[in-house]
């Protein structure tokens, strides 16, 4: 896995996969020098989290033949107020919206994504707790 970073001006950064080609601006808001055109490396981080355990979770749901019509993420992400600030809380969110969707069987695969297979999970698991629920909407 590789990636180029190549600054852009300012505070701003595009981010491109070596691999796919695919990029993501990274930037910070006017009060810290930049133009606020992209995500900050941190929000960048917790996309990851929600983008991995995400992926992990379709997969598992589609091999239990669990049917869905929806699934959002929403992660929030407390940082230490010293440096290097970073993630000690996180708290997760996974919004399911289908038709006989069972809580247990969400929250079994989300569990397992989160404390097996999701690297970026278990990157931050180092520095922060996870917190996480599931919703059925």
């Amino acid at each position: 896995m590789k990636v180029n970073v190549t600054w852009i001006g300012k505070m701003g950064f595009t981010g491109e996969s070596v691999k796919s080609h695919n990029t993501i601006r990274m930037d910070t808001s006017v009060d810290h020098q930049g133009d606020g055109l992209g995500v900050s490396p941190m929000e960048v981080v917790l996309m990851g989290l929600a983008g991995c355990s995400g992926m992990d979770v379709v997969s598992i749901l589609k091999k239990k033949r669990v049917e869905f019509d929806g699934l959002n993420i929403t992660v929030e992400g407390e940082r230490a107020s010293t440096h290097p600030k970073v993630f000690t809380k996180i708290n997760m969110i996974f919004s399911f919206s289908g038709t006989d969707l069972k809580e247990k069987a969400l929250e079994d695969t989300v569990r397992l994504s989160l404390d097996k297979y999701c690297s970026v999970a278990g990157m931050l698991n180092k520095s922060a707790e996870i917190k996480w629920q599931v919703r059925i909407k």
